[in-house]
């Protein structure tokens, strides 16, 4: 249905001259709307450089602002300056003067445009001037270099105004054609986005002189053929060639061109996720509508030939964000929604809640709060938003949650995208894999590592007072646990409070509250030691050292780095924190001690001294670790591990070790510090030392380059399966006898064993379906589940198995002259049913789906004492550990499992992650691992969730 103020220019039907000027009238009333916003959030002086931006361009002075010399290219296109104008620039430079070029001078300025947030809702105190400075074609090189010159020169000049200007030179022709050598705005990521920045000028430029775009001439439904279009405009003079600047059209985006911005802003968000935020589901929508969609810039020149010119429907921030709104109510995604609406609101940053209501004047104040009632927010959401700057953790960490998933969500978008589309090309994906890097160094659970809570969330977590103490773990009987609570708690008080953090150890808990900035310099601390030696000396000493190891904010990490794999940059050891060595050992005659007395062998006892070492590792892609060891063997323990990191790298971490217990820390810290400088001083020597090292009563010889001997006897069919299914650490063919397992259908599987994939193979019965895996080692996995449909079936499986491969590539130099990722491959045994399997055929990988949202249960495995596993799982983020749930665990995870899907249905629970890299140690492990451990934590959250459903039956 056509607006009926609407203009519908026809090639057939003739064009009105005047259609056209008035056309052109509409562009500029939006424009000069615009404009004026953009002045009106300026200061004084920044209103002044904006101003005298066109006079600048068109003379040359030598009082002037940007002078060069009097050959470099002025001259705007059809301007004249207004005696206002003249009088600003005489202000500057008294003895200017302006005179009217007679005849047809040059002008080899063909347009000045303001691009970016100015003049719309985002425009903040800090936003910066991106200006686009349009040129004849033709210039050459002595020209450019001047015209560059003078932009320098106007932007230190701007600088001193309190004006952050960025002049980016623009040859219409050559852009037009795709041609450009350098970034375009202060936010551009290259030169891979042509299209895609083409529509963002279209839709946020402000025209501030020159001619006028050509492309606002072209209505929406001739965009396909805007080339004859605007010939015939020109051709036939419906316009003059010297009033409108040509820089292209935007009737078709390739699809590589989402990649590429997708990549950039993912990259930007890993920082600052609300900034990027709007831009990626931007990228999102395009691409899903890819490729009938049609791109924002359309939609606003079709909104002004419709005479629909509303300043705030017009403006780019709501435009995008009403694109983005219709897409996610039209997926059902209200949570994801909800996040976009308070990035927009926090890139705002006009705090509307009763709080600032004595600011709450101007009309970007006066848009959002039609928004944010049109939202149906109250007045304790504004509040809580508007106190940004004071959120501490319990708040960071939930948004966090969000922010997380919706970054993931997005790579994983991106990378479906690129292979649907085939739209990556080896640049790309070598770009999506360093990409992949960074979100995993960011963001990725592992046992130990230290999660970062705050990726650009709030200012500052610091928090003034905060009490530490340890306390017995009802879950764990025997055992203890630490707890960080708010606030100067006296004994006892603290039993009625949440803690803000839980862990079973101390450092880790320190460490993340360091990391994290929880605990600052100046935030004073009470504590309640429990059962431990710690003491308030030891405590400050503590948290000293991880300062000194660990200066805050840590530095970016290159892509050079992220090209290999992470490595130990800094290790502090701290040894026996919160532990008396001397009261743990009451046999000891403290009298007999003397300075010289070995720490590692106790005065004449042959008692050792080092009873626990915590290790906290700052590595190569930022990440931060801790790993405790204890009892007898900690030191011996840690000393392994630590060779086992090095194997033959030549790079060595920088090993501090530090000691602050009640008895002998300096004897015992120095004792440490001098075995570890003693073994990187033997593995520099490059030989395969033997390194004799008497601990206490025994004396053990660490093999610095240690081999490995496996043995196995097979003596049943069962045994048969049990060894095929065995984890491995290289590939071995496997040649099966003629009558082995010869009523078994995997002879048809064993037999298409290849080295450096993962092959899944499955047949279908009715009501269930067995499931093999051949890892890359050609070890075996199988399993036999109820069947729902193929893709129930196998898009878990996908999920999980991609996870792995991710994690295993972490841990792998990404080159790929030498480096292939494994490749995932799915093949069907055939004939489905009862009966034996005749043949197998290849299938497709199960494709996820642009559009299916992906519900992740992950699962965190670390060492406990006695040979336990302690299992900690995310559901979408969410932390469940055994710490808090006790054997509840599976059951409670069931719970929340079942309370997020959308429809009823007996579907199993899967895993989607798994981390077992605190078990495996430097080594790789197996796909076959994996597997194991995935199926026995399914089989629990199954239970769990059968119980739970057995409980709500009627």
């Amino acid at each position: 249905m056509n607006h009926p103020h609407e203009i519908r220019p026809d090639l057939d039907e003739g064009i009105d001259r005047k259609v056209l000027a008035k056309l052109r009238a509409r562009f500029l009333q939006v424009n000069e709307g615009r404009l004026q916003r953009a002045k009106d959030g300026l200061s004084t002086r920044q209103q002044q450089v904006l101003t005298l931006l066109p006079l600048l361009f068109h003379v040359n002075h030598p009082l002037l602002p940007g002078y060069v010399s009097g050959s470099t290219p002025a001259g705007v296109s059809g301007f004249e300056p207004d005696a206002e104008l003249v009088a600003e620039g005489q202000r500057l430079a008294r003895s200017f003067s302006y005179k009217t070029r007679l005849g047809n001078p040059h002008r080899p300025i063909h347009g000045l445009f303001l691009m970016g947030s100015l003049g719309s809702l985002a425009q903040a105190e800090q936003s910066d001037m991106d200006l686009w400075v349009c040129h004849a074609p033709g210039l050459n090189d002595h020209q450019l270099q001047e015209l560059r010159r003078k932009c320098q020169l106007l932007e230190t000049w701007a600088d001193s105004q309190g004006a952050e200007a960025h002049f980016f030179l623009i040859d219409p022709q050559g852009f037009a054609q795709g041609q450009r050598d350098s970034q375009l705005s202060s936010d551009d990521c290259g030169t891979t986005q042509h299209f895609l920045l083409l529509d963002e000028f279209y839709r946020t430029a402000i025209w501030l002189a020159g001619r006028t775009p050509l492309w606002w001439l072209v209505p929406v439904y001739e965009e396909h053929n805007y080339r004859g279009y605007t010939e015939t405009l020109l051709s036939k003079r419906f316009i003059r060639s010297t009033d409108a600047l040509d820089l292209g059209n935007l009737a078709h985006i390739p699809p590589g061109e989402f990649v590429g911005a997708g990549l950039w802003q993912l990259f930007k968000g890993i920082d600052s996720p609300y900034k990027s935020l709007l831009k990626l589901l931007l990228t999102e929508v395009y691409a899903s509508e890819h490729p009938s969609g049609r791109c924002l810039s359309l939609d606003y020149k079709q909104s002004v030939f419709a005479n629909q010119l509303n300043l705030d429907e017009l403006d780019p921030y709501v435009m995008v964000y009403r694109r983005i709104e219709r897409y996610l109510l039209q997926r059902g995604e209200t949570a994801r929604l909800e996040l976009v609406r308070r990035s927009l609101y926090l890139k705002v940053n006009k705090k509307i809640s009763t709080l600032d209501r004595s600011r709450n004047s101007g009309w970007q104040r006066r848009l959002l709060q039609r928004l944010t009632d049109e939202w149906g927010w109250d007045e304790r959401q504004l509040a809580m938003l508007d106190s940004r700057s004071q959120w501490k953790v319990r708040q960071v960490a939930l948004e966090r949650r969000e922010l997380v998933a919706e970054l993931n969500h997005s790579y994983r978008f991106l990378s479906q995208f690129a292979h649907n589309q085939n739209a990556s090309s080896r640049a790309d994906q070598r770009d999506l894999n360093v990409l992949g890097r960074r979100l995993y160094a960011a963001f990725e659970r592992r046992a130990g590592k230290i999660e970062v809570i705050n990726p650009g969330i709030a200012p500052d977590l610091a928090e003034d007072t905060l009490t530490l103490v340890q306390s017995p773990n009802r879950k764990e009987p025997g055992s203890h646990h630490w707890g960080l609570y708010n606030g100067n708690l006296g004994v006892h008080e603290w039993e009625h409070f949440s803690p803000i953090k839980r862990c079973r150890e101390l450092l880790e808990l320190l460490t993340w509250a360091h990391r994290n900035g929880v605990i600052d310099s100046s935030t004073r601390l009470a504590l309640h030691p429990g059962v431990s030696d710690l003491t308030e000396f030891e405590l400050f000493n503590l948290l000293g050292s991880l300062q000194q190891s660990l200066p805050l904010p840590l530095g970016s990490v290159s892509e050079v780095r992220l090209l290999q794999p992470s490595v130990a940059d800094e290790i502090l050891l701290l040894v026996n924190v919160g532990v008396d060595p001397l009261r743990h050992h009451r046999d000891l005659n403290i009298l007999m001690t003397t300075e010289r007395t070995d720490s590692l062998s106790y005065a004449g006892v042959r008692e050792n001294l080092v009873l626990t070492v915590d290790q906290i590792t700052l590595n190569s892609w930022n990440e931060v670790l801790v790993q405790r060891y204890d009892g007898e063997h900690a030191l011996l323990r840690c000393l392994r591990d630590f060779l086992n990191t090095l194997g033959q790298r030549s790079h060595r971490p920088r090993v501090r070790v530090r000691c602050f217990c009640h008895n002998r820390a300096q004897a015992i810290s120095q004792r440490v510090e001098e075995i570890f400088d003693t073994v990187q001083l033997l593995l520099d020597q490059g030989q395969n030392h033997r390194y004799l090292l008497q601990v206490a009563q025994h004396t053990h010889a660490l093999e610095l380059q240690p081999g490995q001997v496996a043995l196995v006897t097979l003596d049943s069919q069962e045994a048969v399966l049990d060894y095929l299914g065995e984890e491995r650490s290289a590939y071995s063919p496997l040649y099966l006898d003629a009558n082995a397992l010869q009523d078994h259908d995997l002879p048809l599987v064993l037999e298409q064993g290849r080295p450096d994939c993962i092959q899944v193979f499955y047949r279908l019965f009715d009501g269930w379906a067995d499931l093999y895996v051949l890892d890359e080692y050609n070890a075996l996995w199988q399993q036999r589940l109820p069947l729902q449909d193929e893709r129930h079936l196998l898009l878990p499986l996908q999920r999980f198995l991609r996870s792995v491969v991710m994690r295993r590539d972490a841990r792998l130099p990404l080159d790929y002259s030498r480096q292939v990722p494994l490749q995932i491959h799915y093949a069907q045994l055939l004939p489905s049913g009862p009966g034996k399997a005749r043949g197998i055929e290849p299938r497709p990988a199960p494709n996820e789906g642009l559009d299916q949202p992906c519900y992740e249960v992950q699962a965190i495995l670390q060492a406990g004492t006695d040979n336990d596993v302690h299992v900690t799982l995310y559901c979408d983020q969410l932390e469940f550990s055994e710490l808090d749930h006790g054997d509840e665990l599976y059951a409670v995870v069931a719970r929340q499992i079942l309370g997020q899907r959308r429809s009823a249905g007996q579907y199993r629970c899967y895993i989607t992650d798994l981390d077992l890299s605190e078990l495996l140690g430097d080594e790789l492990g197996s796909t076959i691992l994996y597997l194991r451990y995935k199926r026995q934590l399914e089989q629990s959250l199954n239970e769990g969730l059968a119980q739970l459903q057995a409980a709500l039956e009627p």
